[in-house]
């Protein structure tokens, strides 16, 4: 018999990114309705955290973007956040108790929280007992970023964590601890990987910027922020397949209103939202 996990979605903070590169190609009067956008054209995102417990381990997936960032870029992304150690212990959940976090890939909006600023200049860590486990191929876009990516990787998220030793980098899939499985998928960045736990009752995916929305279950709906939109595409056929065949629960990262849901095919064979799931 598995592990049997407990787990808590972790609201990390909020921010606007604008609906056109959230969606790509697909036009705005197909996605507005579900994600309405501001006079900016920006559209309302959540960054969510997930929180595991059993077996003698504590596990966290993701930071959100700490508070570390300039007030140019918290104006311009309207982005609400707070210390990760703050938001942690306002959940009772103690980050010195934490002993594994994944990292789904270096974005500051999903790794910035796991550093912070502790005064006199100095980095801190906020899971100083944690393992940290990351994708070598991110690691490596990360520190040698293009100029597309460069606006999205800050070294104060991620340097600190080498330094301490307090992070593992990993090469393609694997299982982390009893019943946590690390997969990567390639399209969004080098790197990027999404989890599955199973719970001892069911299986869920955090699913990262593969599927940051629920909209984004629909197949064609892909971020323009995407390196290989094309291969994003194949790597969503084939983990949602596997979440309808396996009837997994889907944790959605930036989802405003949706944090976990089933998934279907609809009668044209499309993937849908077919079950909202209460974490």
């Amino acid at each position: 018999m598995g592990v049997r996990y407990r787990l808590k979605a972790v609201n990390t903070g909020r921010f606007r990114l604008d609906g056109g590169a959230m969606f790509g190609v697909v036009p705005k009067m197909l996605w507005q309705d579900s994600n309405p956008a501001d006079e900016n054209n920006r559209i309302s995102m959540h960054m969510r955290a997930l929180y595991a417990e059993g077996g003698g381990r504590r596990l966290i997936i993701d930071s959100g973007a700490g508070t570390k960032l300039d007030e140019k870029m918290k104006r311009n992304y309207q982005i609400e956040s707070k210390p990760f150690r703050e938001v942690l212990s306002s959940q009772d959940i103690d980050p010195d108790s934490i002993t594994d976090a994944v990292i789904t890939h270096l974005h500051f909006d999903h790794a910035g929280g796991f550093t912070y600023y502790a005064g006199g200049g100095k980095t801190a860590l906020s899971l100083p007992e944690a393992k940290h486990y990351l994708q070598r191929k991110q690691w490596e876009a990360a520190i040698n970023p293009n100029e597309k990516d460069r606006a999205s990787f800050f070294p104060e998220n991620f340097l600190p964590l080498r330094e301490r030793e307090r992070l593992e980098l990993l090469d393609g899939e694997r299982e982390i601890m009893p019943g946590v499985t690390v997969i990567p998928t390639q399209g969004h960045t080098p790197g990027h990987q999404v989890v599955v736990l199973d719970t001892g009752g069911h299986k869920w995916l955090y699913c990262g910027d593969l599927v940051p929305l629920a909209s984004h279950v629909n197949l064609p709906y892909i971020m323009a922020y995407d390196h290989f939109p094309l291969q994003t595409l194949e790597e969503k056929k084939r983990l949602l397949s596997r979440a309808v065949d396996e009837n997994w629960i889907l944790f959605f990262e930036h989802d405003p209103e949706i944090a976990a849901a089933r998934i279907k095919r609809n009668d044209k064979g499309r993937f849908e939202i077919s079950e909202k799931v209460n974490i």
